[in-house]
């Protein structure tokens, strides 16, 4: 069973002390290719990225919908989801985090909102955090930044309306398609004859708007006719040219 934190979620628990965590190697991946960054000179990146602290997330929440927004955060390496709970609490499931991802966006205004929902480690997550007052600074020296996430925002933003539209637009089966393909795209891990996507039938339904035993029936039904196989909490695209995406 799942042990909760009893102090509160981790932007609770962030230290108040920043140090710098550039490695020999030079900037993470993640943070070289986000687009948080485009625009900034490497030297300035590695600076950016130095007064962030590092911090290693196992299976708990990173962030809580609701609390004032006090740190910015970028994915590292892992899986993290971002959600929003409803009325009943229920999770409604908003976006699937890669590494590269940033969330937090608030903390770049002068007087942040709350945060709009919450973040939870799917798989061990190591993350950059920057606090408030360390993004405030930065904001000066670097005014790209502002641009940059506003950029990230509107993507954001984009996605979530070719959601919203693809209910009306879309059969539930192509729904379901459609997102596995770019989640695919955007963080699967190709191998010789297939290429491999971390997500549960469940996860993949709520992303695409498809109730769990509509998305499981989909899936069994692309299985008998090769486009897929199963894994526990993984699905293999190995022929994409029979998902029904058209």
């Amino acid at each position: 069973m799942r042990q909760k934190s009893s102090k509160g979620s981790y932007s609770q628990q962030v230290s108040s002390s920043l140090s710098v965590h550039t490695s020999a190697e030079g900037l993470p991946a993640s943070l070289a290719h986000s687009t948080l960054l485009e625009g900034i000179l490497p030297h300035d990146r590695e600076l950016i990225a130095g007064v962030a602290e590092r911090r290693n997330i196992l299976d708990n929440v990173i962030i809580r919908g609701g609390e004032r927004a006090a740190h910015l955060f970028l994915l590292n390496s892992g899986r993290a989801k971002y959600y929003k709970l409803t009325k009943s609490g229920q999770e409604l499931l908003i976006w699937w985090l890669s590494p590269g991802d940033v969330f937090g966006l608030g903390t770049l205004l002068r007087d942040p909102p709350d945060y709009i929902g919450s973040a939870e480690a799917i798989k061990p997550c190591e993350l950059l955090v920057w606090k408030h007052s360390a993004i405030q600074e930065l904001l000066i020296r670097y005014p790209q930044l502002s641009q940059n996430a506003l950029r990230i925002t509107l993507r954001y933003l984009s996605s979530y309306a070719d959601r919203h539209a693809a209910i009306i637009t879309e059969t539930a089966e192509q729904r379901l398609a459609h997102t596995l393909i770019l989640l695919a795209n955007k963080s699967g891990h190709a191998h010789s004859t297939d290429v491999e996507v971390d997500i549960t039938n469940e996860q993949l339904g709520q992303l695409a708007d498809v109730g769990l035993f509509t998305a499981t029936r989909f899936l069994s039904a692309w299985r008998r006719n090769g486009a897929i196989t199963k894994k526990r909490g993984k699905v293999l695209i190995q022929a994409p040219e029979k998902l029904p995406v058209d």
